[in-house]
């Protein structure tokens, strides 16, 4: 029988000690694996999300729920402004390009967005199918919003009030698709997108004769960088509008995300950190059990190097099975959000940059947990524990 032969036989009798030794291991790989993943798409949406969006500009209220709202599409809105308002800052000498958006429908979860081609142009989203809209109640879908629906080019859909699913819906106001964007890897491919007008027109039934046009929000792009020291402060304090830089309030958004990251790390650090006492633990204690039958094989000529060569690859085999299934249960954890927040637009598979380092971190603490059984396996005096029983 064989040195691996012995070390699996015993730990195939001790699977109780194995197999709790491998869970923790694997829940602080999990636990980081999935924490580091979040962290590192939703950054990377966010960044593709915002590019080229400077400033966005809307009704008052909070700056972090205007920008969830009006670029990530992730929130309600803080109200409406005034489109006359409006279309005087799109014509304002600093201002590059403004996109208008008028939010308040949407269709199975994914919101509807009264815009113009511009918001389009402005992400690179080529037609996969079909034409860019035209006139009020047609609608472009973008490439997941359009799967999810099973909808394509001259089928229609109802919008219904709010995001969730199941609110009021304006059946008397059908849409009808013209068109299907290609998948961008933004929040494009998240949105039903139609004229504006198509929104003024479903909800004029319910604001009377003659309402006052408004719009959700634009979506600025400075015409020069000297625009940041001077635009937001003029349109916060001389207008009834809010102005929020996406840049700021994502920083925001990330330090208070960061405590919670910190944390789910900390606990990663901590399970493993458990993972490899546990494995010390059992480790001496089968040191304890083998003893006799290590000095028996010391007699038959197996030298002290191979022995302890053997408590090392004991160690690193269950630290390496830990690893191996934490990295399985973190891109499994992701999965699970992804299903449960499709919104959040997850890749559960996507390669994690700093994954590699997770696995040979917690690879390398079974051969540390390992090194004082197999020094005392080294050291062992193997008359005396023969002459013991």
């Amino acid at each position: 029988m064989t040195l691996f032969e012995v070390g699996y036989a015993y730990w195939r009798h001790k699977r109780l000690a194995a197999a709790l030794t491998v869970l923790l291991t694997a829940l602080g790989v999990a636990i980081a694996t999935a924490a580091l993943g979040l962290a590192e798409q939703l950054t990377a949406r966010a960044a593709r999300d915002a590019r080229g969006i400077d400033l966005v500009v809307g009704a008052k209220g909070s700056p972090l729920q205007l920008i969830l709202s009006a670029v990530f599409h992730a929130d309600v809105p803080t109200g409406n402004i005034a489109l006359g308002e409006a279309e005087t800052l799109q014509r304002h000498a600093l201002v590059r390009f403004a996109i208008p958006l008028a939010l308040g429908d949407s269709v199975g979860g994914f919101r509807i967005v009264g815009t113009t081609p511009d918001l389009i142009a402005h992400y690179g989203g080529p037609m996969a199918s079909g034409r860019m809209f035209g006139s009020s109640m047609e609608a472009v879908l973008g490439a997941e919003a359009a799967r999810k629906l099973r909808a394509g080019p001259g089928d229609q859909f109802i919008g219904a009030h709010g995001m969730a699913e199941g609110g009021p819906a304006h059946h008397d106001h059908p849409y009808e698709v013209v068109g299907v964007l290609a998948p961008t890897g933004t929040v494009l491919d998240r949105l039903a997108l139609t004229p504006i007008e198509s929104v003024w027109d479903v909800h004029a039934a319910h604001q009377g004769p003659a309402p006052e046009r408004e719009i959700t929000a634009l979506l600025i792009g400075y015409r020069t960088p000297l625009a940041a020291a001077s635009l937001p402060r003029q349109i916060n304090t001389a207008s009834r509008m809010q102005a929020a830089s996406p840049a700021f309030e994502i920083a925001r958004l990330a330090a208070l995300m960061g405590g919670g990251l910190d944390a789910l790390r900390g606990l990663a650090a901590v399970l493993l950190a458990a993972g490899a006492l546990a494995m010390l633990a059992a480790l001496v204690a089968a040191l304890d059990e083998r003893k006799t039958d290590i000095a028996v094989m010391r007699a038959l000529g197996a030298s002290p190097g191979r022995v302890m060569r053997l408590i090392l690859g004991e160690s690193f085999a269950l630290a390496a099975i830990g690893a191996v299934l934490g990295l399985a249960f973190g891109h499994g954890a992701l999965a699970a959000i992804a299903w449960q927040a499709p919104g959040a637009a997850l890749d559960p598979w996507m390669p994690i940059a700093e994954e590699g380092w997770i696995a040979v971190l917690a690879m390398a603490l079974g051969p540390a947990a390992g090194l004082w059984p197999a020094w005392r396996v080294y050291r062992q005096d193997v008359a005396r524990t023969l002459s013991e029983g």
